[in-house]
């Protein structure tokens, strides 16, 4: 097979999941607790053991020796998520909350896995628990009293409802945070909801506001870390390498072309 071939397709099969990816940022400029995602490539280098043997055994290969390290095209290296910190949306609600700063929220997912957030629009869900839009209650697990109200979020997370017959407010619980070594490597699973990899290592607890922890911001929506002219200059150049490499792909064809139309 032709090399340029193979390679001009690698780069439209890397620029088309490039804009997948753009197209998914854009898609979700204004949900809450987005974070965009970014494609990193790598260089795909040929190796032949046959071809170098072969060059090296020949005398007069001296200038045929760079063949044995020509590209062979480009891959995908990384499909990850940037966890920059999104703005801040003054809403008033009391059961919106997100962290500010660095740290995730735990919540216990159905099969009993946890997962982590960095907050949003919460309930209380159908057993009396503080917990996301979906249901899924938060870890540890918080549970409100009949008839109370006025519930309020305090930076280090500490949650306070007033109770009918009571004049101050009572603690029920606290909201803890954890943090990754490489929050880049957590795997997504949609809903603003992220499970622990491999790559990203096991949760780190900690408490809000010390050693570089973030702080919890009650009333406040954090919004998505899309920027859209970011995100629409970044579409053109995927657009226009993505034809680049089909100019080559055609080019490569024409030569073939040519080559087949030989004659004698």
């Amino acid at each position: 097979m032709f090399d340029a071939l193979y390679i001009g397709a690698t780069g439209m099969q890397a620029q088309q999941l490039n804009v997948d990816t753009i197209a998914n940022n854009l898609a979700n400029v204004n949900t809450t607790g987005f974070k965009k995602g970014r494609i990193g490539f790598s260089e795909m280098v040929a190796k032949d053991p046959t071809r170098l043997a072969s060059i090296q055994a020949n005398a007069e290969a001296g200038l045929l020796a760079p063949s044995v390290r020509a590209g062979a095209g480009v891959s995908v290296a990384s499909l990850s998520k940037l966890f920059d910190m999104g703005d801040l949306k003054k809403t008033d609600s009391a059961l919106d909350v997100t962290v500010q700063g660095d740290g995730f929220m735990e919540v216990v997912m159905p099969d009993g896995t946890t997962a982590y957030t960095r907050g949003g629009t919460l309930k209380i869900n159908k057993d009396g628990h503080l917990a996301t839009q979906a249901g899924y209650a938060l870890k540890p697990s918080i549970s409100i009293p009949d008839g109370a109200q006025a519930l309020t979020v305090s930076a280090d997370g500490r949650v306070q409802v007033r109770v009918p017959g009571q004049t101050t407010p009572a603690e029920i619980g606290k909201i803890d945070l954890v943090r990754f070594a490489n929050p880049q490597g957590l795997a997504a699973q949609g809903d603003s909801l992220y499970r622990s990899s491999s790559a990203s290592g096991e949760a780190i607890s900690a408490r809000p506001s010390e050693d570089g922890m973030g702080t919890f911001a009650q009333g406040y929506l954090e919004g998505s870390n899309v920027k859209m002219v970011e995100e629409m200059v970044n579409l053109m150049v995927a657009q226009r390498t993505y034809e680049a490499n089909v100019k080559v792909v055609q080019a490569a064809d024409d030569i073939m072309g040519m080559v087949n139309g030989l004659r004698r």
